[in-house]
């Protein structure tokens, strides 16, 4: 028997909750029905890309690489920043059923390269451009296409030119059924040397806006490069980095000011990371 054999074993008997955590954070909860409160059924068009980094999101969350509990209430992700995009890289971008030419289509190149039945390791790998994502591009090029036409993706628009680009490597391990391992490994397939910002990201889905419970799960600060994470379904958990990076912190609260042009729940809202960083 396999160790990958034992640890299903012990998930089947309930004797270990291997599968507690996992992928099961979606790439993208803009632009779907789920997160559809307009008044006409909108759901294509009601929460957009643009809007995504500032909306708190009520049925999901999304993310980049991401990872969380089968109850989606704590999540980890990661968040790229290449020094020349006007946001962080922090989940897939793509076109909606309306704005694709044969219908919604996400435009990114990455590959899922490994993963076990419990997940006690799974491995993805993301192509970051070195030049500013080109979001514009896509979306016009793509309107003036008919479905006669084939689709313009990322690779048609030059920006991988050269090489001049990063593979950036996602692996998550687990040492237990409840103790996560992350390693992010980066190489720059280009000519030049060019940064890039690493920024792995935890936080609790929006739970407490909604009329139900007003409990609000917390995330502190305890010292270098450490975090405290705190749930009452969870219990308490320790987050660690390894070089003791800045640690920023914002609420899962939505930008109203952003939004809808009124004031917003917190001062630190969804969005305060992306334009703290950028």
């Amino acid at each position: 028997m396999t160790p990958e054999h034992q640890r299903l074993a012990e998930a089947n008997a309930n004797q270990k909750p291997w599968r507690r955590y996992g992928p099961y954070l979606a790439e993208r909860q803009w632009g779907t029905v789920r997160e559809d409160y307009s008044a006409s059924g909108d759901a294509w068009g009601y929460t957009t890309f643009d809007q995504a980094r500032s909306r708190a999101y009520r049925w999901g969350e999304e993310g980049l690489a991401g990872f969380c509990d089968d109850k989606q209430l704590l999540c980890l992700g990661l968040a790229l920043w290449n020094g020349k995009d006007v946001i962080l890289k922090d989940n897939l971008f793509g076109l909606s059923g309306a704005q694709g030419n044969h219908g919604e289509d996400v435009k990114e190149v990455y590959y899922y390269l490994d993963n076990t039945p419990t997940h006690s390791y799974q491995k993805m790998l993301y192509k970051y451009p070195q030049g500013a994502f080109p979001y514009e591009q896509l979306t016009q090029e793509n309107a003036k296409r008919t479905r006669h036409d084939p689709e313009y993706e990322l690779l048609d628009t030059g920006i991988f030119a050269d090489n001049r680009y990063f593979d950036v490597f996602i692996e998550y391990a687990k040492a237990d059924a409840e103790d996560l391992l992350i390693q992010l490994t980066v190489v720059n397939r280009g000519p030049d040397e060019a940064a890039l910002h690493l920024l792995p990201q935890l936080w609790f889905r929006n739970t407490w806006e909604w009329g139900y419970e007003d409990y609000k799960p917390t995330l502190a600060a305890t010292g270098a490069g450490t975090v405290r994470v705190a749930h009452q379904d969870l219990g308490e958990l320790t987050w660690y980095a390894d070089e003791q990076p800045d640690i920023l912190f914002c609420d899962n609260e939505s930008n109203d000011e952003r939004l809808y042009g009124r004031p917003s729940p917190s001062p630190f809202c969804k969005d305060g990371i992306h334009n703290y960083v950028v």
